[in-house]
């Protein structure tokens, strides 16, 4: 089992920035993977960022390319993301999600973090 708690979520303006923190407990070692995903109101979760160390890889949606940099440090347990240039399409609930198998879908969710950006 691994547990993730989100925070760093907030009412911010657009063109502000915010960063989201998740931390992991538990079995860490097994993950292969760590992402970011959000949830707008009315709309389903989408795919925000991911990262994986073997090998050492980062993705992002093309919404947030540029934009948002997911990072993580490794002795905190702790995985970041970044978000820069906010906007507010980008307002949504954010969770952090991970992955411990080698391939297919995100095993693990946290409970989420409300972003919100104002115009």
């Amino acid at each position: 089992q691994v547990q993730l708690v989100e925070s760093g979520g907030g009412l911010v303006q657009a063109g502000g920035s915010l960063r989201l923190s998740c931390a992991a407990s538990g079995r860490t070692f097994s993950t292969y993977a760590m992402g970011w995903f959000r949830q707008a109101s009315g709309k389903e979760r989408e795919f925000v960022a991911s990262m994986t160390w073997n090998p050492s890889s980062t993705y992002y949606a093309d919404p947030v390319k540029g934009r948002f940099t997911i990072s993580r440090d490794n002795a905190k347990n702790t995985v970041y993301l970044q978000m820069n240039s906010l906007k507010p399409e980008d307002t949504a609930v954010y969770y952090c999600a991970a992955r411990v198998v080698p391939v297919g879908s995100f095993n693990f969710w946290g409970q989420g973090t409300q972003v919100t950006v104002s115009s």
